[in-house]
């Protein structure tokens, strides 16, 4: 481990969109006998992610709710509608400045677990990366590690399509961790939350680092 590295990395989960898809608020959707927002940040804490942010928006007053108890910062953001570029730039614009980095992670993404999101820590403390981020069956798809030199690019970004960009200038600053095809996978649409449902105690994916 680098001693350069041993500062606080935090976390930002996105659970500001509308469910325009899922025809109601996925983010207060049960499973395994919890919203699925608070899961996702409970899996952030357990994961030694500090601090971590939760980025509201969509019907964020019966959202914050199933956060209490939890120790977490929320923010509203009031441009969700414009894209989920605006709730990572809110987010990471929350995060304090003693934190080196952050991890921004999805809350309708459920099979992403606390040991996968330290993982991506891990590796960021023992290399010279900028960027660690995440890839299922050759797919990229979140949680994303970012440094602290890159939130003012990421700040700056307009459009969902800058993200990926700011992933490929930035390769040769990159570690990417490679997970099961069976870990991705989003709540969009009901049939994904009955899958989801149906495989909330399924076994933690191994990383596979390369």
């Amino acid at each position: 481990m680098r001693p350069e590295r041993l500062g606080p990395v935090a976390g930002v989960v996105l659970a500001a969109g509308s469910s325009r898809r899922m025809g109601q608020n996925k983010m207060l959707l049960r499973l395994g006998g919890e919203a699925v927002v608070r899961r996702a940040a409970r899996r952030a804490i357990a994961a030694g992610l500090d601090p971590v942010v939760v980025v509201l928006g969509h019907e964020a007053e019966l959202v914050l709710p199933e956060l209490a108890g939890l120790a977490v910062r929320t923010v509203v953001n009031a441009e969700h509608a414009g894209g989920i570029h605006t709730s990572r730039r809110a987010g990471l614009g929350a995060v304090p400045s003693d934190a080196q980095a952050a991890v921004v992670l999805l809350a309708d993404m459920p099979f992403v677990t606390e040991q996968m999101l330290a993982t991506l820590v891990a590796r960021y403390r023992e290399s010279d990366a900028l960027l660690v981020a995440s890839e299922y069956a050759g797919q990229p798809a979140p949680p994303t590690l970012y440094d602290r030199a890159l939130f003012a690019e990421i700040a700056g970004m307009e459009g969902e399509s800058r993200a990926r960009q700011v992933v490929r200038g930035h390769a040769g600053e990159a570690l990417v961790v490679a997970w099961p095809a069976v870990a991705l996978g989003d709540l969009d649409r009901p049939e994904d939350y009955e899958r989801a449902r149906a495989e909330a105690g399924s076994a933690d994916p191994t990383p596979a680092a390369r």
